[in-house]
């Protein structure tokens, strides 16, 4: 695609591999279709959502990230998914007043595993106990 990119593998045991490239590559992507969108919150789920990991605490999924106005598009996405979330809300002013997060409503848990799920070796098999 004429950019410079790499390409490393994550940990020693996984078998997982990151590329990384320019934001700028993606500049005219268009996220349109279903697909698109499924994707696109998977993705960013893998990167940003949260989920818990001790069994014994109250469970949630969420998403959580600086840039405002690109939270505020996976919470659309999900919402024109039928995926019901909270308020994008920010979690603690004193600590970082420029990070928000926002939940998906246990009615919608889910949902969200079997449409969205994960690829997340660790987040899939949380996300996956709820369906």
């Amino acid at each position: 695609m004429g950019s410079k990119a790499w390409i490393y593998k994550e940990g020693k045991g996984r078998n997982v591999y990151i590329l990384e490239f320019a934001k700028s590559l993606l500049k005219d992507a268009a996220v349109t279709s279903q697909t698109d969108k499924i994707d696109y919150i998977r993705g960013y789920f893998d990167a940003e959502g949260s989920v818990p990991r001790n069994l014994l605490t109250r469970y949630y999924i969420y998403f959580c990230q600086k840039d405002f106005s690109d939270l505020k598009q996976v919470r659309n996405y999900l919402l024109e998914l039928g995926i019901e979330c909270g308020k994008i809300h920010i979690p603690s002013k004193n600590v970082d007043p420029d990070y928000y997060r926002f939940y998906i409503l246990c009615n919608s848990w889910e949902k969200f595993g079997r449409l969205i799920g994960s690829f997340h070796t660790e987040k899939g098999r949380f996300v996956r106990m709820k369906i």
